[in-house]
């Protein structure tokens, strides 16, 4: 989300990660390692968290991956400030899940990796016309 919020005007923007079936410190896969690297991001310092009540109710905004995710997201509390990515994000109809390529060749994540680049991006784009007076 970095280079995307100072892009469209956002640099006091923060953004977090957590799973809702995350292993608590693993590191970022290989493949998402990999293909991190290819974009100039440096992963190596990822470690995965657990997504909790306190979380959610600190965030201001959550977005999700899948329809199964926003649905633990808002029983933790994070209806009515929690999204699927792809609709926050203006993907067309908003009703497409990004597919978790965990597991998968590395082909797999550069396109989820692109999906997500995309979604990003206008989730800045919202956020920053959010902003305008």
């Amino acid at each position: 989300m970095g280079q995307a919020a100072v892009e469209h005007g956002l640099p006091g923007l923060s953004a977090e990660s957590a799973g809702t079936g995350a292993l608590e410190g693993e590191p970022a896969s290989e493949g998402s390692y990999l293909v991190a690297l290819e974009a100039g991001l440096d992963l190596s310092r990822h470690r995965a968290r657990q997504l909790t009540p306190e979380l959610v109710n600190a965030a201001d905004l959550i977005l999700t991956m899948s329809r199964s995710h926003l649905s633990r997201v808002e029983t933790m509390g994070g209806g009515g400030k929690s999204w699927l990515l792809s609709e926050y994000g203006g993907q067309a109809g908003g009703t497409a899940e990004v597919s978790d390529p965990f597991g998968a060749v590395v082909e797999v994540y550069r396109q989820t990796f692109a999906q997500v680049e995309s979604l990003v991006a206008g989730v800045a784009h919202r956020l920053s016309d959010r902003r305008e007076p």
